[in-house]
């Protein structure tokens, strides 16, 4: 393994994806930071460097306290990389197996900081397009959103067909599995998925082939047996058939903190943007 990395120290790999790997490595100042380079296959990719500077545009632009920051880059180095924020903790993903599912208070602020994340995200003109329990990283009862290696500008054009799936299936919203383009409403759609294996240990709608989870997805069929209230309402309604009617991720954020904000409940936002 190359040992440095645009003046950071790579100490070793942490993960790995279809055409990247990530290391925890030391800056120039010895903090912890997490390098993601392509890996050497892809280094002369077009749509894999065209990638990597979308995900830096789209990450570079959100400032929350529940989103790994992103520190630097270069796309046009030897070797393309981005330096992110370390997030010390687990994968949810790896999480609940390890330990069970989260519950009572500990859940409820999970989620609440979930749904905050994305609405920062959102905030700054962007789509996550990959809430899931892969993408988010657990310190306690605290999230933290990370790969934004599929992000994308709210409202830039989008390149979709039926059949086509772009994200972790199991958490899609049943519009992208449709072929529509992605949407607030979307990443709302999996916040609520995401929220429900969180509280269950379960994908919401079940395991097996791609093609029985999507046929479930479509149909409305999430199991959400023991997923207790208020959340469950919650991920009921951000989990509605019709985009139009989820709430937004903030009044969710809001909801989990106390009373619904006057006047702009999941029943309310027809018509009101919700599609971005």
């Amino acid at each position: 393994m190359r040992r440095r990395l645009g003046g950071h120290r790579l100490l070793g790999e942490i993960g790995r994806g279809s055409t990247s790997a990530v290391y925890l490595a030391l800056d120039a100042q010895g903090r912890e930071v997490a390098v993601k380079a392509l890996l050497p296959e892809f280094v002369g990719e077009p749509e894999a460097l065209n990638r990597m500077a979308r995900e830096m545009a789209a990450q570079g632009r959100v400032r929350s306290a529940y989103v790994a920051r992103l520190l630097d880059g270069l796309v046009t180095a030897e070797r393309p990389f981005v330096v992110l924020e370390y997030v010390p903790g687990t994968p949810l993903a790896d999480l609940v197996p390890a330990y069970g599912p989260l519950t009572g208070d500990r859940l409820v602020r999970f989620a609440r900081r979930l749904a905050i994340a994305i609405a920062d995200v959102h905030d700054a003109g962007v789509l996550h397009r990959d809430v899931a329990p892969g993408n988010v990283i657990v310190q306690g009862d605290r999230p933290t959103l990370i790969d934004f290696g599929i992000a994308h500008p709210a409202g830039a054009p989008q390149i979709t067909r039926r059949g086509m799936v772009v994200g972790t299936p199991a958490y899609l919203a049943p519009e992208l599995i449709e072929g529509e383009v992605a949407t607030v409403a979307s990443d709302v759609f999996s916040w609520a998925s995401t929220v429900a294996y969180a509280a269950t240990g379960r994908p919401p709608f079940g395991r097996g082939s791609l093609h029985g989870v999507c046929f479930r997805i479509l149909r409305g069929e999430a199991d959400l047996d023991g997923v207790p209230e208020p959340v469950a309402g919650l991920v009921r309604a951000a989990q509605r058939r019709d985009p139009a009617d989820r709430p937004r991720a903030r009044w969710l954020a809001g909801a989990l903190a106390g009373p619904a904000p006057h006047g702009d409940g999941p029943d309310r936002l027809r018509g009101r943007g919700v599609a971005a």
